[in-house]
């Protein structure tokens, strides 16, 4: 009967052996595959805070190509605007005094609603008119603007360093709204 139970004992702690042997393959794969998974669904590109933000290419004033994938690695403020828009008018001093004293580095691109405007010689105006400094971007036929789903300007979006979307402002912000979202992307 000894024999027996100790035959039994034997047997189950090399089943146990072999069990403990395999599982840790089989949690590995297990694992490999949520990793996957998660970063299949973080490498999403949308709207949301958290998503990757659309990439985009438009035209500077001065003609320059400008992509926002460029920008990978720096913080990004992108603003919809249009030079008859009031709220856009208040928000562009500030802006300018954001971009300027850089306390946290962003690079503001200024994404214009060219389509709405009656010319680009507006444009040009308003950007003289208030010191701009930032890259202007000339949305000619609102593609980017569409891609963003903008149903109002301004509008803005704060992309961090991953290319990933902080925060989202349907909205005019003041300059120390801006500096305290800035201050928080990575």
């Amino acid at each position: 009967m000894k024999k027996m139970i100790l035959g039994v004992i034997i047997t189950a702690m090399v089943g146990w052996t072999i069990y403990d042997l395999l599982l840790p393959g089989k949690e590995a794969a297990e694992e490999t595959e949520i990793a996957k998974s998660e970063t299949a669904q973080s490498e999403t590109t949308g709207l949301a805070v958290g998503d990757l933000a659309p990439d985009f290419e438009l035209m500077t004033m001065d003609g320059q190509t400008v992509r926002l994938s460029d920008y990978r690695g720096q913080r990004v403020f992108i603003n919809f605007w249009a030079t008859w828009c009031p709220p856009c008018r208040a928000e562009m001093p500030d802006m300018q005094q954001l971009y300027e004293e850089q306390d946290v580095p962003v690079e503001i691109l200024a994404v214009n609603l060219t389509a709405s405007e009656q010319s680009q010689e507006n444009i040009a105006t308003f950007v003289e008119d208030f010191g701009l400094s930032f890259p202007i971007l000339l949305d000619t036929n609102s593609e980017t603007a569409n891609k963003y789903k903008v149903k109002a300007v301004p509008a803005s979006y704060m992309i961090d360093t991953t290319g990933r979307i902080a925060f989202v402002a349907p909205g005019a912000m003041n300059k120390e709204f801006m500096a305290q979202e800035v201050e928080k992307m990575n």
